[in-house]
């Protein structure tokens, strides 16, 4: 017996600054207490070099029953998907669960859905900003960038991680995350109070998961496909915490997250917000280092139902190319990683390269674009583990989906923009290992991308890195090998 797998290697960026800052964050009820400087929980299973062996499921295990609570965007989704059809296999009894604007993709997953709450919450959570936000957001933009504070904990340095900013933020944050969890808590608890789940699963932004576990007295695994920079801002938020008077110990995410626990007959925990335990796809040499338990699982492709189009049935004549922006997923400006004008800069600059171009971009987009080049193909949407391997190069927005998909297909890929929370960690790290490259925001235009795509395409070092990226995610547990220590953690930490 080994212990549970450190977040490590640690992350090159940002170590240094948050050395003094964060204290182990501890587990609420560890079966087991870590030595002096070690603290980690044991487990069955080892580390080996040539990757994750795990014990097999012992005789006699009974049947678990597993909840999976997702945010009500598809692309949050369908990460844990492959997950749930490995419960499922084994004998599990799995249900999987969010808000009614996402039951078209629960129910295409081949899962059995269960929808909390009203309809169109993502809407409403958008059209409803309330007064207090902006005035949070004026007050973040007084301490600094507002853009760079959301985007810069774990590389930020000491001085720039202050009380306020971090306060602050946890409670912008914390309404966000009100405004959609808080319609689903009720019925969700009610659903499991009589469905009595063992085990719930619930990605990073479903706290209404975390909510129905400790009112139930399931285990708790929190699930993270983006590098794990929210550990350390809670981490550091709590080192942090302690430090001040009484009366400014504000803390508006347990504020929350214990109303809720009361609610329901408990309290509030620090499981509410990290789990019993973390499941992630993140490559090892990619993880921030934490004491938050976790458990790694490679990722495996699932983008919901598609058929393969004919041009994509055949190995390409010319270098093929994928440009995908996921403008369609994200609902305002500040979320789109290119604007349509950038998109036209783009077509532009690529249009003499003797590639095979295919964009997606949802209709509106398309309509709005004044060339489309004779090397470009513009589509609504592509099946990503069915195009991406037949590419050279995948130009995207740094989503996980993209991201995952390139490396386990040994594509080299150029991540540009700024609309997900770990690009300042995950941009540098990429480029590190040669897997890729990165334009920031304030120097994307049409031509930086065309030197980056000719470089991607022409120099072998990207594509060696790729395929070293590849082989170090095969290493990483299937869903079909991590459910043996599911079932073992489910049983340790549930409480009935």
């Amino acid at each position: 017996m080994t212990s549970l797998a450190p977040m490590g290697p640690a992350a090159s960026v940002g170590t240094t600054a948050w050395a003094g800052l964060c204290p182990p964050l501890r587990s609420p009820r560890p079966p087991e207490r870590r030595p002096a400087g070690q603290g980690r929980l044991k487990t069955g299973f080892r580390h080996a070099a040539q990757g994750w062996r795990y014990p097999a499921v012992g005789k006699g295990a009974g049947a678990v029953r597993v909840l999976i609570v997702s945010w009500p965007w598809r692309t949050h989704f369908q990460p844990m998907v492959p997950l749930g059809w490995a419960f499922q296999a084994a004998g599990h009894e799995v249900r999987v669960a969010s808000s009614p604007d996402l039951a078209e993709s629960l129910t295409a997953s081949g899962l059995t859905a269960v929808v909390a709450g009203p309809g169109d919450v993502l809407k409403t959570m958008y059209e409803q900003f309330t007064e207090e936000q902006v005035e949070l957001v004026r007050m973040l933009e007084q301490l600094g960038s507002r853009d760079d504070f959301f985007f810069d904990f774990a590389s930020a340095t000491k001085e720039a991680l202050t009380w306020d900013r971090l306060r602050l933020r946890t409670r912008y944050f914390t309404q966000i995350l009100q405004g959609v969890n808080d319609a689903m808590v009720e019925e969700l608890v009610d659903y499991c109070r009589w469905w009595k789940p063992d085990l719930v699963v619930w990605e990073w932004m479903s706290h209404a998961g975390a909510i129905v576990a400790r009112a139930t007295g399931a285990a708790s695994a929190r699930i993270r496909s983006e590098i794990d920079v929210d550990a350390w801002s809670r981490r550091a938020f709590l080192r942090l915490r302690k430090e001040q008077a009484p009366h400014r110990r504000e803390d508006a995410l347990a504020d929350w997250l214990g109303g809720w626990a009361a609610k329901f007959g408990t309290s509030f925990s620090e499981e509410m917000v990290t789990g019993h335990f973390t499941i992630e796809h993140m490559l090892g040499s990619m993880r921030l280092d934490s004491d938050v338990p976790h458990l790694p699982l490679r990722y495996v492709s699932y983008h919901g139902p598609a058929v393969i189009a004919h041009w994509a049935r055949s190995t390409p004549k010319k270098p093929r190319v994928l440009a995908t922006f996921g403008i369609s997923q994200k609902k305002g400006r500040e979320y789109q990683a290119v604007s349509v004008r950038q998109l036209q800069q783009i077509l532009d600059c690529l249009a003499d390269l003797d590639i095979e171009l295919v964009v997606t971009a949802p209709e509106k987009v398309r309509r709005n674009l004044s060339r489309i080049p004779s090397n470009a193909m513009l589509t609504e949407f592509v099946p990503l583990h069915a195009v991406v391997p037949t590419c050279s190069a995948v130009i995207h927005h740094g989503g996980i989906p993209a991201f995952m998909e390139s490396i386990a297909s040994g594509v080299p890929q150029l991540m540009v923009g700024r609309v997900v929370g770990d690009i300042d960690l995950r941009a540098p790290l990429l480029e590190a290992a040669r897997g890729g490259l990165y334009i920031p925001r304030p120097h994307l235009c049409g031509q930086r991308v065309r030197e980056c795509l000719v470089r991607l395409l022409e120099e072998p070092a990207f594509k060696e890195g790729a395929q070293r990226l590849r082989r170090e995610q095969a290493t990483q547990p299937a869903p079909s090998e991590l459910v043996a220590e599911l079932e073992k953690l489910t049983a340790r930490y549930r409480a009935r």
